[in-house]
């Protein structure tokens, strides 16, 4: 049977792929006839081949380069590679610095195979000269490249001085080397290419910087390029360096200095304090447990525990460390005005809350129920008791929160659960599934998910009407909750007892005021912006807070349009 002209030519053009493919394939495995520019020409081509996405297929390739070095490229990998970089830029921005990375990366399981040494040693000499082109402008490669070379050829001054000068060197030429170098230093500096300049004075021994060049690096956050820095200059820089931290409240950064170099002499405080901001840390996420655990019983550190807690009005932690310690003389001991008891923070008394509500038991949940189907608006959270070990499942909700403007609810969800899950079911669905409520949540959905894992059977928290996440309308807020409301209502929430246990019944006063507080001013807050036809999610980008409520009925969502 014949072919058509064009099966003809589609079968010439098939051919001629599989054969280019096949020269392809052998040249990856046997580089002894390959030139670097050959090279480099077919790894494009096989990068660009396909059309998987660029990460995955960037790092099959990078494989099978270093499969490649193994394969006899002359006169060795290492020179092979120093080639292949004088290529590279030639292929463009869009591969330049990916392939190069590429490319020094294959090199360094390489670095210990004895047969390739010799092409190492000899390589470094061309490493140093491609070094010094790319400080000269004259291929262009990325800085970052450039300190990759450094460390890869493990080059020494000595073989910039051999680059620079030929193969018998005194010590006046290395005395010249570095001079030379020092101009380039001096270029970048210039430039405010600080961490590239930093990485030639501590590998070079270049003197040319005083404390101001400490300044610069700090003041453009390149911490770890001020610490290489001032480690190369020695004992009294190390010392500046810490202040600068210790000014700054880095003291993590201060600790890790002050250890590595023996200077708890020169800085006997240090550790205490890094220690007194784990705490604080941690106390204002609430993780007191945690905290506690840090303090391993150091009275001055369980002391500021307890100032910590009584700072944030979270007198019963107060009370039980007291007992459990014997810190009540502490306490005494202190000045109550010097404490500032949550005056920053939003309380419910300035929301003028009427009431709030525990609900435990089925004729409560139908009058709460009953409540809430009136209102217009209402905030909606949702708590459970923390679980701090790595890798374990989230307990089970414990109580969720609704509140209006006036009252808050607080239902007991593991025992109105036990007492009655189909009542609980059909209540809840009342109120998720209007159309009427405008149900507003801070990452509610995220909650919502919890809900349903904890309480499978239920229907209630599978499907919702009326949904506005205020989290998306204020993506440029940060601070959570907390700070949200501090920038919209002019103080943030005390978010002290968020990982307290809510399994524990009764809750305390506190408690049931911390959880109404986090429903209540959802509220609040959309009152207070819901008057604007429209407010923003960042400065100079306007969204109409409408466009963001969604519903999800049968497990599809779908934006509801007004």
């Amino acid at each position: 049977m014949g072919c058509s002209k064009a099966e003809a030519q589609e079968d010439s053009e098939s051919n001629q792929y599989n054969e280019e493919r096949s020269l392809c394939l052998h040249s990856f495995s046997d580089l002894s006839h390959v030139s670097a520019a050959t090279f480099m020409c077919l790894l494009k081509d096989c990068y660009l081949y396909g059309t998987g996405k660029a990460t995955p297929k960037f790092k099959i390739l990078q494989q099978q380069v270093k499969r490649a070095l193994h394969n006899a490229p002359q006169p060795g990998p290492f020179t092979y590679v120093v080639q292949c970089m004088y290529i590279v830029p030639l292929l463009g921005k869009t591969y330049a610095e990916g392939f190069s990375h590429m490319l020094i990366s294959s090199l360094r399981h390489l670095k210990s195979v004895e047969s390739v040494r010799k092409d190492f040693l000899d390589a470094k000499y061309l490493a140093a000269q491609l070094i010094l082109d790319i400080l000269a402008s004259i291929v262009p490669h990325e800085e970052r490249i450039l300190v990759k070379l450094l460390e890869a050829f493990d080059i020494e001054l000595r073989d910039m001085a051999h680059a620079l000068y030929g193969t018998e060197l005194g010590d006046e030429d290395l005395v010249k080397a570095r001079e030379h170098l020092k101009q380039y230093v001096q270029c970048l500096m210039k430039s405010e290419s600080y961490v590239t300049a930093v990485n030639l004075i501590t590998r070079f021994s270049i003197q040319c910087c005083d404390e101001s060049f400490l300044t610069k690096l700090m003041e453009n956050n390149h911490f770890e390029a001020a610490e290489k820095w001032a480690v190369f200059m020695g004992k009294e820089m190390i010392c500046l360096i810490i202040q600068k931290y210790l000014d700054i409240k880095m003291l993590k950064s201060a600790n890790e200095l002050v250890k590595q170099h023996d200077l708890t002499e020169e800085f006997p405080d240090v550790n205490y304090l890094y220690k007194e901001s784990i705490l604080k840390k941690l106390a204002e996420k609430g993780c007191w447990d945690i905290a506690e655990v840090r303090a391993k019983k150091e009275t001055k550190l369980l002391e500021y525990l307890v100032y910590l807690a009584m700072e944030a009005g979270y007198m019963e932690k107060v009370e039980e460390l007291c007992q459990r310690y014997s810190l009540e003389g502490y306490v005494n001991s202190l000045v109550p005005e010097e404490i500032c008891c949550g005056s920053d923070y939003v309380d419910l008394k300035k929301l003028i809350l009427e009431d709030i509500i525990w609900v435990d038991e089925i004729n409560g949940l139908l009058n709460a129920i009953s409540y809430i189907e009136d209102c217009k608006i209402i905030g909606v959270d949702c708590e459970w008791k923390p679980n701090f070990e790595k890798g374990s499942k989230p307990n089970k909700v414990s109580i969720i929160q609704i509140a209006s403007d006036k009252k808050a609810f607080i239902f007991d969800l593991i025992k109105l659960y036990e007492d009655d899950p189909k009542v609980l079911d059909s209540c809840f669905r009342r109120i998720m599934c209007s159309s009427n409520i405008l149900k507003l949540g801070y990452n509610l959905q995220c909650d919502l998910h919890q809900l349903s894992q904890s309480y499978g059977e239920l229907k209630c928290f599978q499907s919702y009407e009326m949904l506005l996440d205020i989290q998306k309308l204020f993506k440029g807020a940060t601070g959570g909750l907390s700070g949200l409301s501090k920038k919209i209502l002019g103080a943030g929430l005390n978010k002290t007892r968020r990982n307290s246990n809510w399994e524990q019944r009764p809750l305390t006063q506190n408690q049931k005021e911390y959880a109404a507080l986090d429903a209540v001013v959802l509220v609040h807050i959309f009152q207070h912006v819901k008057g604007q036809p429209q407010f923003g999610v960042t400065e100079g980008c306007k969204v109409e807070w409408k466009s963001h409520i969604v519903s999800r009925v049968k497990n599809s969502r779908s934006p509801l349009r007004f």
